[in-house]
């Protein structure tokens, strides 16, 4: 088939998103495809061939993406293009997508993992990889989602939505419980993450986070370990334990060499894995994601699990956990990347099915 390889973007996780699409492409190459790798915000500035002959490009376009120890400079990325113009989707990128049997979206944060590139796909007719534009921004919203785990009976941290300026920063630094974490509602690979030890350490996050949108999320901490659980077609996956190396699992510790130490299968009873595996599937099918998830949750000292957030795009990375899991099942990165294609053309289909029965 003809897949674009959909990355890069223009949100904190883009150099994640970049490394992520260079070794899908690649994968979906080795087994046949005709995969090009295509940047959502660049587009095919560069190239001038025949739009056509861009899916046997030598190597799919692949480049050498690499993920930097700080998120990127997203204003720098854009003073980069060559048209300044004010567009998230580059040249000729919807032009490419329109030639391809499927779209493989491999874009992480804003504007990949929010509903908004899967909602201009669908208007145009173009089939793509994972979940539909509706779950996709729910997903990525903590607070929708945090909501339906709530009433679904799903267990979760306690937890506040604070809208704040920057003259009730003193303020909100002595009234919010601790320990805690704050995080902004839209975020992603642990950016806008913080969890403060100490009051000033809060009152300084709280001062970061206004550089997002003036409102967070506010939630018990839960210490305990870190446990992460992927979902592929209809069902769970072994889960993953994370130890990082300084205490906290943030940008560093995912992407950067022994950040982390990573146990898959992680060390927990049969009885934990499955009550981990049924929250992480019922959330996913609570929210109406497809193909392929993640859930992150801390198992408590009590070994009770408590359920974070859903990741409907999760990191497909040499790094990432996913490709971790699926090996834990027996499935090879590049076997991971074709199901993951597989499912979604039959998600295409039977919603290509139900749409001509309404008709």
């Amino acid at each position: 088939m003809k897949i674009v390889v959909l990355a890069g973007g223009l949100s904190q996780e883009r150099e994640v998103s970049l490394v992520t699409g260079t070794a899908v492409c690649r994968a979906l190459r080795k087994g046949g495809h005709r995969a090009v790798l295509v940047d959502l915000f660049l587009g095919l500035e560069d190239y001038d061939g025949p739009l056509e002959s861009v899916f046997d490009a030598p190597d799919g376009r692949c480049g050498n993406a690499a993920i930097k120890t700080t998120a990127p400079d997203l204003e720098a990325v854009r003073r980069s293009r060559k048209d300044r113009g004010p567009s998230l989707i580059g040249k000729d990128v919807l032009n490419v997508c329109a030639l391809a049997d499927l779209v493989f979206v491999g874009l992480h944060g804003e504007s990949g993992e929010d509903g908004r590139i899967q909602a201009t796909l669908d208007l145009l007719g173009i089939p793509y990889t994972g979940s539909g534009h509706l779950s996709s921004a729910m997903a990525m919203d903590k607070v929708v989602t945090k909501r339906l785990m709530e009433a679904a009976g799903i267990r979760t941290p306690k937890w506040r939505l604070v809208e704040y300026g920057e003259e009730e920063v003193d303020a909100l630094s002595e009234e919010l419980p601790m320990p805690c974490v704050v995080k902004t509602p839209g975020g992603g690979s642990s950016i806008g993450v913080y969890m403060p030890e100490t009051r000033e350490e809060l009152k300084a996050a709280l001062r970061d986070l206004l550089h997002f949108d003036g409102q967070i999320i506010v939630e018990e901490r839960i210490v305990g370990r870190d446990i992460f659980t992927g979902v592929l077609g209809d069902r769970w996956l072994p889960s993953v334990e994370v130890i990082s190396a300084k205490g906290k699992f943030d940008y560093e510790a995912k992407y950067q060499s022994g950040g982390a130490l990573e146990l898959c299968p992680a060390d927990i009873t049969g009885e934990q894995q499955e009550e981990i595996g049924e929250m992480a599937l019922n959330l996913h099918r609570l929210l109406g994601l497809s193909v392929y998830s993640r859930a992150d949750f801390v198992l408590d000292g009590a070994g009770v699990p408590w359920c974070l957030e859903i990741n409907s795009l999760p990191g497909l990375t040499s790094a990432s956990l996913m490709p971790k899991e699926a090996a834990a099942a027996g499935l090879t990165y590049e076997e991971l990347c074709e199901e993951i294609v597989q499912l979604s053309l039959r998600r295409t289909c039977h919603h290509a099915a139900n749409d001509c029965q309404g008709d």
